[in-house]
């Protein structure tokens, strides 16, 4: 064996900071504050948008608005207000659309095409449009026609959202003291 094989080491290692406390840094968490408004108003126009779609498949008997009342008995948010369980409905999938989806968008969007946050959108509605096609196409009834017709409002409508919460993110981001 040789004398190197039995190396010991002598060295102590110390914490780099000893008893001192790190104190919370305002400014970034203020920064985390508004680029979450900004991703809430993001997601309000753009479910804005998105609604104007569905309100138009809707009055062409190509999407059935009682597919709202899904997620509200989904959720057991229903019971909150019983007659009308569509609104609740509603209001969850505004939630979702201001809350939930901008997050996954700004986390995301650095691997989306694109050189601007409004044309990432598109591909990011896209997405969306995936699961949503098949979730709530429990009403559509009519035909072939009908359920093409519903594709693609839904499609539009999605590729709107997308869009219009990319927008947002755009006009916003020359903002200062943010981290999007």
């Amino acid at each position: 064996m040789a004398d190197n094989d039995a190396q010991t080491s002598t060295e102590e290692f110390e914490p780099a900071v000893e008893g001192e406390v790190a104190e919370p840094d305002f400014a970034h968490l203020a920064g985390i504050v508004a680029d979450g408004l900004i991703g809430a108003l993001g997601g309000l126009v753009g479910t804005a948008a998105m609604s104007i779609g569905l309100f138009v498949a809707s009055s062409l008997g190509a999407f059935d608005m009682a597919s709202f009342g899904i997620l509200a008995d989904l959720t057991g948010l229903d019971v909150i207000f019983p007659a009308n369980a569509v609104a609740v409905g509603f209001l969850v999938f505004l939630g979702g659309g201001m809350v939930t989806w901008p997050l996954l968008f700004a986390a995301t969007a650095a691997y989306l095409p694109g050189e601007r946050f409004a044309t990432k959108g598109l591909p990011y509605g896209f997405v969306l449009w995936t699961g949503f096609v098949l979730a709530f196409s429990q009403g559509v009834g009519g035909g072939v026609l009908t359920l093409a017709l519903y594709a693609v409002l839904t499609l539009v409508s999605h590729l709107a959202y997308g869009f219009s919460l990319g927008a947002v993110f755009d006009y916003l981001s020359d903002r200062p003291e943010t981290l999007v």
